[in-house]
C-alpha cells in the first residue's frame, strides 16, 4: 500500500464530479498535466504538509473523509 496515494479518496468521487475534482486537485497543487496529476494520485510524490490539506479538504467538500492509500478493491476507472 502505497500511504501518499490518493486512490481510495478518488474511487469514492462519483462519476459526474471527477473532472470537477480532478481540476481542483490540479488547480490546488499548480499542476499543469493529467500525468502529473496521476503521479500524485499514485502517490509517486510525496505531498508537502499544505498540498496534503489542500487535497484533504477538497475530498471532504464531497463528503469523502477516508482518503489516503491505495483502494486495490476499487472497479472504478481513473
Amino acid at each position: 500500500m502505497n500511504s501518499y496515494s490518493f486512490k481510495k479518496g478518488w474511487s469514492q468521487v462519483r462519476q459526474k464530479d471527477i473532472e470537477e475534482v480532478r481540476m481542483a486537485i490540479m488547480d490546488a497543487l499548480a499542476l499543469t498535466t493529467k500525468p502529473a496529476f496521476y503521479n500524485r494520485l499514485n502517490g509517486d510524490v510525496e505531498p508537502k504538509v499544505s498540498e496534503a490539506k489542500s487535497i484533504e479538504d477538497i475530498f471532504n467538500q464531497y463528503g469523502i473523509n477516508e482518503i489516503w492509500g491505495d483502494d486495490e478493491c476499487s472497479n472504478t476507472s481513473i
